[in-house]
């Protein structure tokens, strides 16, 4: 009399799959299609994944990427559902599949599993879909449609609450989710214990646990109908069957299975055990009817935007939780000049690329060399021979194709390096081009072989008000410095004994420690010491923080004019990312680096006053004579003039004893 109330009772309903599909999964169809499958229409093992910590509202999922090709992966918290994907090689073929025998061949397998008993103690069996597709692969288009297979048990509801209105202690809960963790199905005593033997599953004071995708207050997911089926098969009478549909939802940051339904229901046995029963379970479409789905994928499946979600896609992670005042597009938006292509030019260029910047511009002269490809990170053994920028940017634009990657063959007029008359014009044209490219760069990066090739850009870079970030490499030794970067109307303090901080303005280049100019630095010079001689490892570095240091300058409140901290333990002068040192001089023999400040000098030769006035003046005949006359730059700043009215008696000389 009590089963026969039972069957007055409503019938219990479940909560069906949705499809949720990442770009990820259809990305790697493609790439089934054309290096695996090609013509062949034969089908593909592809395992999916659902979870039982969704927040309310969310629709119960399985979710699909590109690991789902790789059925031995399984994530941890997430449940797994097993199936195959067939794609059909036109859309005529998609259309004309006779989807109610598909339906009928995926249920099969769960049958069988339910008929031979291996779902008993293999219930993931029970977990099945199948999925037919066409995909065109011109076009990133794709239909697609799902069905989970599942019976239609007759299941009445007798009783419904939250765990956390039901009978069941804290302790109890606690205990529930210790002797079920992880696992999709799980059946226990009424102790609340784990039952090892099957035989004991189908027990009336049984409890069935299942992790339960469904959000619904009152609905379990769909995963538990072919559970109830497997039950409703191996019963001989009507039984009633404990369900806890387990929710682990975190609730103001703690894992909670408040959510968790505790169902009790009255399982009717199977009418007929020798056929199959009517099997349900193709997914609707977005209008909520039984038909295929279409996504059209075509702004975001190019490679090319691929490659550049891809790309932005750990830096916009950044964002989230561990630096949410990051400005990303200030970074990205980024014009980079770099000067030299070499082992620097090259480490540099992929950093850039790594924080997003495309806009990138390499200038060099030289061609790769068969030594280069094993330091120089941009080149192989296939471009030696090459000229060296054109080349690094065309390996720019592979690495990533969105990148606006620019090549500049040009040789760098330099001081002490005369230019004879039948040179004039090809030089005064590289002076032009120079200064075009500086004049449109955001960053320029002096990273060229020698020292007086890094003296013009320096100059220009003053004048314009450029940040310049300059690195050089010594044997195990490596320097990484910013330019001060100082206004028309800035006056040049002279240096304070005891500052704690430097300002931007008042920052010092690359050759304001210098009291002689510039001159040929590969004159009478033997072979080692004309090449840049250094521990392989000690460009990464160097490259690396130069460009971590333009990061961190621009995205401090004054870009290039933010100031120097001369204690190091002072973080007022902070960017978001942290310190932004004036310099960076690194020393490999001890593992150790120091962040130095310098003041800028008023008789520098290539950012002092008068030199800058006189380069904006009159600019060929100006670098000419500094490029054709040794003393000419020292003239012009002052450098001659300190140097002849120095007292040598008030010189002190310091040696070894001296204390």
């Amino acid at each position: 009399n009590e089963y026969k109330s039972y069957l007055s009772m409503p019938q219990l309903q479940y909560v069906p799959f949705i499809s949720a599909i990442e770009h990820s999964f259809w990305s790697e169809l493609n790439a089934k299609k054309l290096d695996e499958l090609k013509l062949d229409d034969r089908e593909l093992p592809i395992v999916a994944n659902y979870v039982n910590d969704s927040q309310a509202g969310v629709p119960a999922h399985v979710s699909f990427n590109y690991d789902s090709f790789n059925v031995a992966v399984h994530q941890s918290r997430r449940y797994t559902y097993h199936g195959h994907i067939l794609n059909t090689n036109t859309i005529e073929e998609f259309k004309g599949k006779d989807f109610n025998q598909v339906l009928k061949t995926a249920g099969t397998k769960v049958w069988d599993a339910i008929r031979t008993g291996s779902a008993i103690t293999q219930p993931g069996l029970l977990n099945y879909f199948y999925v037919v597709t066409f995909a065109d692969l011109k076009k990133y288009r794709y239909s697609y449609w799902f069905c989970f297979p599942a019976f239609t048990p007759t299941v009445t509801l007798i009783s419904s609450s939250l765990i956390s209105d039901s009978e069941f202690t804290e302790d109890e809960i606690a205990k529930i989710k210790e002797n079920t963790q992880d696992k999709g199905v799980c059946f226990l005593d009424k102790d609340l214990s784990t039952i090892t033997e099957p035989k004991k599953y189908f027990d009336s004071e049984v409890y069935l646990v299942m992790a339960d995708p469904s959000t619904a207050d009152d609905h379990p997911g769909w995963p538990l109908r072919n559970l109830l089926s497997l039950i409703s098969y191996h019963v001989e009478d009507p039984t009633t069957v404990n369900v806890i549909c387990k929710r682990e939802v975190k609730l103001a940051g703690q894992e909670s299975m408040n959510n968790s339904l505790v169902l009790k229901c009255c399982v009717q046995p199977m009418a007929s055990r020798d056929e199959m029963p009517k099997v349900v379970g193709w997914e609707r479409n977005n209008k909520g009817k039984l038909s295929s789905k279409f996504v059209d994928l075509s702004a975001s499946m190019d490679p090319a935007k691929i490659s550049e979600s891809s790309v932005n896609l750990n830096l916009k992670l950044m964002r989230w939780r561990l630096l949410p005042e990051l400005d990303l597009s200030v970074i990205q938006n980024v014009n980079a000049l770099v000067l030299g292509s070499g082992t620097l030019g090259c480490n540099v260029a992929r950093c850039l690329l790594g924080w997003g910047v495309k806009k990138i511009t390499m200038l060099d002269n030289g061609k790769v060399s068969y030594s280069n490809p094993v330091r120089q990170s941009l080149f192989d053994f296939s471009d030696c021979g090459k000229p060296k920028a054109l080349t690094a940017a065309k390996k720019i634009a592979m690495i990533n194709p969105g990148a606006e990657a620019k090549g500049v063959n040009l040789s760098i007029p330099m001081p002490g390096h005369p230019v004879v008359n039948l040179e004039l014009e090809r030089v005064k044209a590289d002076i032009d081009t120079l200064e075009q490219l500086v004049d449109a760069a955001d960053v320029v990066f002096l990273l060229t072989d020698t020292r007086e090739s890094r003296w013009l850009p320096t100059l220009m870079c003053s004048a314009k008000h450029k940040i310049c970030i300059n690195s050089a490499l010594g044997f195990d030794t490596y320097l990484v410095m910013r330019h001060g970067v100082r206004d028309d109307g800035d006056d040049l303090a002279p240096p304070e004994i005891g500052a704690k901080v430097i300002q931007g303005s008042q920052l010092g280049c690359y050759f304001c420690n210098d009291v002689v100019a510039p001159s040929d630095s590969t004159k009478d010079r033997t072979l080692d010491q004309m090449c840049t001689v250094t521990r392989p490892g000690n460009a990464y570095l160097a490259g690396a923080l130069a460009v971590e240091l333009m990061v961190s300058l621009l995205q401090h409140p004054m870009k290039g004019r933010a100031p120097a901290m001369m204690d190091i333990s002072n973080n007022s002068g902070d960017s978001c990312l942290g310190r932004v040192p004036h310099q960076i001089r690194g020393f490999l023999a001890q593992f150790t680096s120091v962040q130095p400040s310098c003041h800028a000098f008023n008789k520098c030769t290539a950012c002092c006053k008068e030199v800058i006035e006189k380069y904006r003046d009159s600019k060929y005949d100006f670098l000419i004579d500094v490029f054709n006359t040794p003393d000419y730059l020292e003239k012009i700043s002052g450098l001659y003039d300190m140097i002849e009215n120095t007292d040598l008696d008030d010189i002190w000389e310091f040696n070894s004893d001296s204390d």
